[in-house]
């Protein structure tokens, strides 16, 4: 394809190098044109293992770069809106990781600056844009559980390095802001509301000061959702979609590995089938959606309205675990 989106990656962060990067220039809607970090050097080794033809020695001088139309910021969470700013008023349309912000606030300046400069800013839940959740959504609004009334989850994973960016409390670290955005999210997407009040238990870690065991109550108008994230229990990941009629199992609903067949199971009570899906990079198709977002002016699938929503959600949930109430989310 002759017309693809030019994208800039701010930093060598190893969800980038490793992931991200890899499985966008696969799309032929994407052309990996410039990485950035701060030491040049580390710059230039990724452009030459990932074969991008511009490295860049500062975050500023990629922005700067006029053949830069988009910039995929997986910088660590505190920095996310702050590059992000800068990117979006350099011209340059911005894929965050998530979650986007550490406080509700700080992503509403985010949207003020998107309002102002008109480029296009989306919250980077590539789960959105695998096609087994897709499929979950047409099956929930085809009734094939019946009403949908009550989500079920856990994410967890074992990590205790306390260099590790995610066991930083002052850069956004945690089980729920790494990982516990995920069921937080797709509760949302899948009733197709906003969480009324919430309650949440935390356990920190009395070193990292970082909570490692974090479980949430959320109830909507429509059901509940209840799920338990952690970064210092086994690897682990389900998530159970349940109505009167049956329930939708998603065997590995937010990080399954593109070389593995993706399945989801359809249970009624007495009898259950089993949907696999094609291999695919969640990855890849997140950054062809953006990018033919840019060229042909559709939608996203986490505009940044919705990542400040999902924020407020889990904001309340720190709320609550302090206050030991139910909390009302407040975008």
């Amino acid at each position: 394809m002759a017309n693809k989106v030019r994208w800039g990656i701010l930093s060598t962060a190893g969800i980038a190098v490793r992931k991200v990067i890899p499985a966008m220039q696969k799309s032929r809607w994407v052309e990996v044109t410039g990485i950035a970090s701060r030491d040049l050097r580390k710059a230039e080794e990724a452009a030459h293992a990932l074969g991008i033809p511009q490295a860049y020695g500062s975050y500023e001088e990629l922005l700067a770069d006029p053949k830069i139309e988009a910039i995929y910021n997986p910088l660590p969470n505190h920095l996310h809106v702050p590059w992000s700013m800068k990117a979006a008023e350099a011209g340059k349309h911005v894929l965050c990781e998530k979650p986007l912000s550490i406080t509700v606030a700080e992503a509403r300046t985010l949207l003020a600056v998107q309002q102002r400069t008109g480029v296009l800013i989306a919250e980077g839940f590539m789960v959105r844009s695998h096609p087994q959740w897709v499929r979950a959504s047409e099956l929930i609004r085809a009734g094939r559980v019946g009403k949908l009334s009550a989500i079920q989850g856990v994410f967890s994973y074992y990590n205790t390095d306390p260099r590790n960016i995610r066991n930083i409390p002052g850069c956004g670290g945690g089980s729920l802001m790494d990982i516990g955005c995920y069921p937080i999210h797709i509760s949302r997407f899948l009733f197709g509301e906003e969480p009324v009040r919430v309650l949440g238990l935390i356990d920190q870690d009395p070193k990292l000061k970082v909570d490692r065991l974090t479980s949430a109550l959320m109830e909507f108008p429509s059901g509940q959702s209840v799920f338990t994230c952690s970064t210092q229990l086994v690897y682990h990941q389900r998530l159970q979609l349940l109505g009167r009629l049956g329930r939708i199992e998603m065997v590995m609903p937010f990080t399954p590995p593109p070389d593995l067949a993706c399945q989801i199971l359809i249970d009624d009570g007495q009898s259950s089938t089993t949907e696999t899906f094609s291999l695919c990079n969640q990855f890849t198709i997140q950054g062809e959606v953006f990018s033919r977002a840019v060229r042909e002016g559709t939608g996203v699938p986490v505009p940044l309205t919705d990542a400040v929503k999902n924020m407020a959600v889990i904001e309340a949930i720190f709320r609550s675990a302090k206050s030991g109430r139910w909390e009302t989310p407040v975008p």
